[in-house]
């Protein structure tokens, strides 16, 4: 009933998760992520669980193939389940159950994984990879976007669409983009005119909060007021 994208950008080691599905807030259950640790999306008859069992297994220093074998504790519906895991390296591993409802599969490499189910078909996922290796040039958040975008133009999910989210996490304990439409029409297109009115103030806005590097971060009115102006007007 999903298709995601989870990927580190390589200059960064930011990791982010995009994903669309004909379900209701696919946001709320599908991306997990730690900083500094691996990205999750667990999906299909998705167990929310997995994703903080296969994190907290990541922190403690398992591979990532490891984790994700050794996280599923008293689940046994692994056949109706999809999982795919990045770790802070980059490194991969996916799960596709076999009684996951076609069209399903998982395709990726380092850095990069893209899984879904219930899609009209290959040409899905690959769509998302080729968009994601041909947009390098773009910044990761946006490159997400334009690979989740890419896939719903390839047919997506092939019961229609409702939902999207995008998740990235950089060096801090808090998301750097955490987005989500939970019920529209046209989902990922909706995502992605949310995140261009966050490029905005908001965007300028991030500067300001307090980070591991700055614990105090910005408390200048006049100078958040005056950059939030300049973002206004561009």
């Amino acid at each position: 009933m999903t298709w995601s994208i989870i990927a580190r950008d390589r200059d960064s080691g930011s990791l982010g998760i995009a994903v669309a599905s004909r379900f209701f807030a696919v946001g709320a259950i599908v991306p997990w992520i730690r900083s500094g640790v691996g990205a999750v999306a667990s999906q299909a008859m998705a167990n929310p669980t997995l994703g903080s069992a296969i994190l907290d297994r990541l922190q403690e220093g398992e591979s990532v193939q490891s984790a994700l074998d050794n996280a599923w504790g008293g689940d046994d519906g692994g056949a109706v389940r999809q999982v795919h895991v990045l770790d802070r390296h980059g490194n991969r591993a996916a799960h596709t159950g076999g009684d996951c409802i076609g069209w399903c599969d998982d395709l990726g490499g380092k850095y990069l994984s893209v899984a879904g189910n219930m899609l009209v078909g290959r040409g899905v996922l690959q769509a998302c990879l080729n968009e994601y290796h041909d947009k390098s040039a773009l910044p990761f958040a946006e490159r997400l976007l334009t690979s989740l975008l890419a896939g719903d133009a390839a047919g997506g999910d092939k019961r229609g669409k409702q939902a999207a989210a995008l998740k990235i996490y950089t060096t801090e304990d808090y998301p750097d983009w955490d987005i989500r439409v939970d019920d529209h029409p046209d989902a990922p297109a909706e995502l992605a005119r949310v995140f261009r009115v966050g490029q905005g103030a908001y965007a300028a806005y991030k500067d300001f909060i307090p980070t591991r590097g700055n614990p105090a971060g910005v408390t200048d009115r006049e100078q958040m007021a005056a950059v939030r102006a300049k973002a206004e007007q561009q």
